[in-house]
């Protein structure tokens, strides 16, 4: 019966959401645009390289369309299946020239959490944490793990995007998130429940990654 309902549902992605769906990329540091998405379909999150879609009647799997690379595709399924099943993470249940259908991961970003005010436990750090030391030692390499990438429900944290783990290089954005926390966020943030409006939040995710191509391009010329 399982099987028989991811076929369905692969059906359905075919026949209903692809052919319908627009999507738009036209700055590349910057998310894709969705401006059209078909009946029984929504957009429930965008990145800088696809968006991810869900259908009213199948509550526990998600849609990831790519806008542009999709040759990362493969890399990424290459990635769920060395991951293996980790409670921290998705799982891939089937793919196709620019689509992966994934699990659903439920709760909220931590993007989203500072916006809504909403507190987020030491235990959500220490969980992801523990998550990506779990994905080095399968061989991957953590990459590109931010605010909008992290989510947590019932105080518990999980990874939602895996997609440049296979990337070789250092990544910093999970160790400088991390210090953020402790040094800003506990003591000014996480008692009081202050909401941080989208402008400061994407302001300071810009100002962030001017600071580290400036000093990225700092170390190369030393």
């Amino acid at each position: 019966m399982k099987f028989m309902e991811k076929e369905l549902f692969h059906e359905l992605v075919k026949e209903t959401l692809l052919p319908y769906l627009q999507i738009s990329s036209d700055r590349l540091h910057e998310p894709v645009v969705v401006t059209n998405t078909p009946q029984y379909w929504k957009c429930i999150g965008v990145g800088n390289y696809a968006a991810v879609f869900e259908h009213q009647d199948y509550e526990n799997w998600v849609v990831k369309v790519y806008s542009r690379e999709p040759q990362q595709i493969k890399q990424e399924v290459k990635v769920y299946k060395q991951l293996g099943i980790h409670p921290a993470y998705s799982e891939l249940i089937g793919y196709g020239e620019n689509y992966l259908i994934l699990k659903k991961l439920k709760g909220v970003t931590l993007y989203e959490a500072v916006h809504q005010g909403i507190p987020i436990p030491e235990q959500v750090i220490k969980d992801v944490s523990e998550a990506l030391d779990y994905a080095r030692k399968r061989g991957l390499n953590p990459f590109d793990i931010h605010g909008k990438n992290v989510m947590m429900k019932e105080n518990r944290g999980y990874v939602v995007d895996v997609s440049d783990f296979y990337k070789s290089g250092i990544d910093r954005k999970w160790r400088d998130l991390v210090k953020a926390y402790y040094k800003v966020y506990v003591p000014f943030f996480y008692k009081y429940n202050i909401r941080i409006p989208y402008f400061l939040l994407n302001g300071v995710r810009r100002g962030y990654r001017l600071y580290r191509t400036i000093k990225r391009k700092k170390n190369v010329h030393k």
